[in-house]
């Protein structure tokens, strides 16, 4: 194998097909090899190793690097503009010593960051907070530390507010670590650079983007008037704040759940869980607005004694335009042979509480009880994430390879085409692990409804709520591959309820749902927010 390539892929990205004479594995998987000693079979095992990242200046300096460089005689990190950087030994070693330098200044890095949220925390908004003003640019912050999303809920919901806040306000100027596709031209985008500094560490690169993602944005303003704040709550991150407290400006927060919560509950436990808490609530009692998407994440912040007054409840949302029934999807279905058949669709990024497993396990019994369906029914499962291999396993184990196809990556911009492709919509969301309300608003929900197709739903928290069964959709227990199986058997058969649940749930978008009423009542709630505070 000596002449063989090796391609290691950061977590969040893809992974490529593999080409001759090459392996392809996630970063995880060769750190597996490094801690149980498995890598030492295959040192100088590759001619050349590459490391694929999302971008070259955000690949920080990983020091998994030594790790391919022991597997591979020639080294690079690639990414996905075609950049590429040889690793030498002599770099690797120079970020070496960086890295000891790194641990030994951690200490210093946690001291300003308490400094800077004391600073925050004293820091009364003086009398110009008053009435965010229509005429100057609202400001946009996504400071998530993810690069390389491409498709999925938090684009839609991401590009549907900027859009939108175009229409509504004025040009947005967005701040953001990454790149954010369907974003209209009207938006002005400026993209961080993140620092290399501690990307070896867990949490605290987050913590260090604060500055420099702070002086970024004072660059970008750079005098001009600005009307209001928005950011996207991320992992430590606390700029939105700052920022607006400097300008004077109001800030609305957009907080789609605890990343304490989350990080426990659907990964691994925060190093710095206490501090990672203290900025989340800094912000969240900091804000003139805090914007949830559901009853159930209202109602966690109350019991975190955030004031009620100050959040708003504010399910996703969807343009109707993209998402629409006059898409065509003929072109989809006829690239995997689904000509006459019924085809059960499903969009995701494989996430643990989207309940991809549970519509394999349906997929599999209906095929099972219904023979006939071999021949009939297909599934398409659109998209790539975490829970992908296990959803591809249980349909693999259960020889139904032929009747279903999973389409890995699919961009944003086409996502809809390939929902136009499909007759049965399925949303399978799972109840939260601890028990909690599922606090979700999934945008997949309303991009099922505006396409004006039939759907198959858990009757979970703000699904039940938004879908009515019988009416809009047909409504299922949750995490019950039985039920769906029995409810997406229903559809199957029915053309005529597949017919009118999907053009009422249409309707139904329209009238309540698109990002268009999404943003005017962020804009009337902050609107009234600031008035009461006059008074």
């Amino acid at each position: 194998m000596t002449d063989s390539r090796i391609t290691v892929v950061r977590r969040g990205l893809p992974l490529p097909a593999a080409g001759p004479g090459e392996l392809v594995v996630s970063d995880d998987e060769v750190r597996a090899w490094a801690l149980d000693g498995r890598i030492l079979k295959r040192v100088q095992q590759y001619r050349v190793g590459r490391l694929v990242t999302e971008r070259l200046s955000t690949s920080g300096r990983p020091m998994l690097l030594w790790a391919l460089r022991l597997m591979a005689r020639r080294c690079y990190i690639v990414d996905s503009e075609g950049l590429e950087r040889e690793i030498t030994i002599v770099l690797l070693l120079r970020w070496t010593a960086q890295l000891l330098g790194e641990v030994i200044g951690k200490n210093a890095l946690l001291r300003r960051v308490e400094r800077d949220i004391a600073a925050i925390a004293n820091h009364q908004p003086g009398p110009t907070v008053r009435r965010w003003v229509g005429s100057a640019a609202p400001v946009y912050l996504r400071s998530d530390m993810s690069f390389g999303v491409r498709a999925g809920g938090s684009v839609g919901h991401i590009a549907g507010v900027l859009n939108e806040l175009a229409l509504e306000v004025g040009p947005p100027l967005l701040l953001t670590t990454a790149m954010v596709p369907t974003v209209r031209p009207q938006v002005e985008v400026r993209v961080v650079g993140v620092p290399e500094a501690f990307w070896n560490f867990r949490e605290l690169p987050s913590l260090a983007l604060n500055a420099v993602f702070h002086d970024e944005a004072i660059r970008a303003i750079d005098g001009r008037r600005v009307s209001l704040i928005y950011q996207r709550y991320s992992l430590n991150n606390y700029v939105g704040l700052r920022l607006a407290r400097q300008l004077g400006v109001p800030l609305v927060i957009e907080y789609n759940g605890s990343e304490v919560w989350m990080s426990r509950h659907w990964g691994r436990p925060l190093k710095y869980e206490q501090l990672s808490s203290r900025i989340e609530l800094l912000n969240v009692n900091g804000a003139d607005l805090v914007v949830v998407v559901s009853r159930a994440m209202r109602d966690e912040l109350v019991g975190r004694q955030v004031a009620s007054d100050r959040i708003l409840i504010n399910p996703n949302g969807v343009d109707p335009d993209r998402y629409s029934p006059t898409i065509d999807g003929a072109a989809v279905r006829a690239s995997y042979g689904f000509e006459g058949k019924v085809v059960i669709g499903f969009i995701s990024t494989f996430q643990p509480w989207h309940g991809a497993e549970v519509l394999a396990r349906a997929f599999v019994t209906l095929i099972r009880d219904r023979p006939a369906s071999r021949d009939s029914v297909r599934l398409l499962m659109i998209g790539t994430g975490p829970g992908l291999a296990a959803s591809t396993r249980i349909i693999s184990d259960a020889g139904l390879d032929t009747c279903a196809e999973f389409t890995g990556l699919v961009a944003q911009e086409d996502g809809a085409q390939y929902l136009a492709a499909c007759d049965i919509l399925a949303s399978p969301h799972v109840p939260n692990p601890d028990g909690s309300p599922f606090f979700g608003s999934p945008t997949k929900l309303f991009e099922y409804m505006a396409m004006g197709k039939a759907i198959v739903a858990s009757n979970l928290d703000q699904i039940g709520e938004v879908l009515r069964h019988g009416e809009t959709a047909w409504m299922v227990a949750p995490g019950d591959a039985d039920a769906l199986s029995r409810g997406l058997a229903r559809l199957v058969d029915d053309r005529t309820l597949r017919m009118s649940l999907g053009e009422a749930a249409r309707r139904d978008v329209l009238a309540h749902h698109t990002w268009r009423a999404h943003v005017r009542k962020i804009l009337d709630a902050l609107d009234t927010r600031l008035r009461a505070h006059v008074a």
